[in-house]
């Protein structure tokens, strides 16, 4: 009897990176040798915004609302406290003007769904304003999404560093050895994105590439939720086992809304 393997979704980067990193972030491994999902794995907040951000797009519903909605439907993911705050109002309130790495963990689904520079960065900036209005906050998320959108548009490294580089001033030079030793916890977009390409930079696959973002320490979740999804964009593959892993630790409305997300941007099949 042939083998039925589980689907493969462009949502599962970020994913995958989210839940491998979630048990480093509070105890940095500094490595790249550690167990991709030891017990205590689970989804964190970068997962439920990442889903929210496609459900917004699917469903052309203001993202502060999906925001709002997820984040009330899973209060325990671990968000920010400026963030958690937004979230206890009945309602969607004012941005918070945060320089978050927020804007940035859930945005690589506008990376994927739409099909111009032009729109990727207009829609990553409304993504982000809603909440992290801070000149920062909004610039973290369009590059994450720009960074996505190039690397499934079949742009290479040195096209994809170059890019970033001009576009948002990121410096992309240092390696991860050199940033390894001294790089501490670190939750502003100024501090993560640099971290999270050269992550991707510096890979040779999927795997690699959430190796090399758990390795640097600090915000180890939401580094490899970004890292993942330009990794997989790029790659378009990643190992079996860590699709059984993502799909052991997800729940039956994320899986779901990755199964549409899938179908709404018609970019192509995965593989393993």
């Amino acid at each position: 009897m042939e083998k039925l393997l589980p689907e493969l979704y462009h949502l599962y980067g970020a994913l995958g990176g989210d839940i491998i990193g979630s048990t480093y972030e509070f105890n940095n491994v500094k490595s790249k040798k550690f167990p991709l999902f030891p017990r205590g794995s689970a989804i964190t907040d970068d997962s439920v915004m990442t889903i929210a951000t496609a459900e917004a797009i699917l469903q052309k519903r203001d993202y502060a609302r999906s925001y709002h909605k997820w984040g009330n439907e899973y209060p325990n993911a671990g968000y920010g406290g400026s963030f958690r705050r937004w979230l206890h109002a009945d309602a969607p309130g004012a941005p918070c003007n945060s320089w978050g790495n927020g804007s940035a963990m859930r945005v690589s689904p506008v990376g994927f769904a739409f099909n111009t520079k032009a729109e990727v960065l207009a829609e990553a900036k409304k993504s982000a304003e809603c909440t992290h209005n801070h000149p920062e906050g909004i610039k973290g998320a369009q590059a994450a999404a720009y960074a996505v959108f190039l690397a499934r548009t079949g742009k290479s490294k040195v096209e994809i560093k170059s890019e970033i580089e001009q576009e948002f001033g990121y410096d992309l030079s240092p390696s991860l050895d050199r940033l390894r030793p001294d790089y501490i916890f670190d939750v502003s977009c100024m501090g993560t994105l640099p971290v999270a390409l050269i992550a991707f930079l510096e890979s040779v696959d999927y795997e690699d590439a959430v190796r090399n973002a758990i390795s640097v320490g600090g915000d180890s979740d939401t580094i490899g939720a970004i890292t993942g999804a330009i990794a997989l964009a790029f790659y378009k593959t990643m190992p079996e086992e860590i699709v059984i892993g993502i799909e052991n630790h997800i729940y039956d409305d994320m899986r779901y809304t990755c199964k549409e997300f899938q179908k709404y941007c018609n970019i192509g099949k995965l593989t393993r």
